[in-house]
């Protein structure tokens, strides 16, 4: 048993996907830390103490390849948390149809992919956890990001479909939507759009990576068995009403 490791708790295979920083990083070493053989996807390099593989999400080719590498390491991936994502800010009338795409297959076509894929061993298992990283304003929507909230709730239907029909082989999917989290994402906000946001928040604080961590690690657990197709909302109150 590694340190920090429950009690009970069955070491199973992890691949979190965007996993070298923010949410996934966060998540990454949660998982690890609780006894999980666990491996990210990155871009630019891995985490210090992961297994890492290098992928594009949003080719199915290394995709596959990515998957391939991780199934020689740790075994077939037993619990899948998909929360490789992108932005691409813009008003509706100067969006382009590229910038529309590419957002949608990064976040959402791209969740298919992995999604797909892990699913062919944890059919065989009939044992699996599929957890998928939206966001509040999958719900809320937010002017120049059209591209992203439709991405983002698109997943919501994603998983509810695959909860409907992997569930008979104890296989659970579910969503978790964070709020305003303090990433390298939202550090690109004004500190006056920022402050607004803070204010409109119900804590009255931002998140850390490490507290949408804790929600993803229990949707990734055995204590979790009972709950699929759910919504998670991990925003301090924020999305509320949606």
């Amino acid at each position: 048993m590694t340190a920090g490791q429950q009690v009970g708790v069955s070491s199973r295979s992890v691949l979190v996907t965007g996993g070298s920083r923010g949410i996934g990083l966060a998540t990454a070493r949660l998982l690890a830390q609780q006894g999980h053989r666990v491996a990210v996807t990155h871009r630019s390099g891995a985490p210090e103490g992961l297994f890492g593989v290098e992928c594009d999400v949003r080719s199915t080719e290394q995709v596959d390849a990515a998957f391939s590498a991780v199934e020689a390491e740790h075994g077939p991936v037993e619990v899948l948390v998909s929360n490789a994502g992108a932005t691409d800010d813009q008003l509706l009338l100067r969006m382009s149809e590229e910038s529309f795409t590419s957002v949608v297959d990064t976040n959402l076509t791209a969740a298919y992919r992995v999604a797909k894929r892990a699913s062919r061993g944890m059919l065989k298992a009939r044992w699996g956890r599929l957890v998928f990283v939206s966001s509040v304003v999958g719900m809320s929507g937010a002017a120049g990001q059209a591209n992203y909230a439709a991405s983002k709730s698109g997943l919501i239907g994603f998983s509810r479909s695959l909860a409907r029909e992997l569930g008979s082989r104890g296989i659970t999917s579910n969503v978790v939507s964070p709020g305003f989290v303090d990433t390298d994402m939202t550090a690109a906000v004004t500190e006056a759009r920022a402050d607004q946001i803070r204010a409109s928040i119900p804590l009255g604080r931002t998140a850390r990576p490490e507290e949408v961590a804790s929600v993803i690690a229990f949707l990734a657990s055995d204590a979790s068995s009972y709950v699929t197709g759910a919504l998670l909302p991990v925003d301090g109150g924020l999305g509320m009403g949606h």
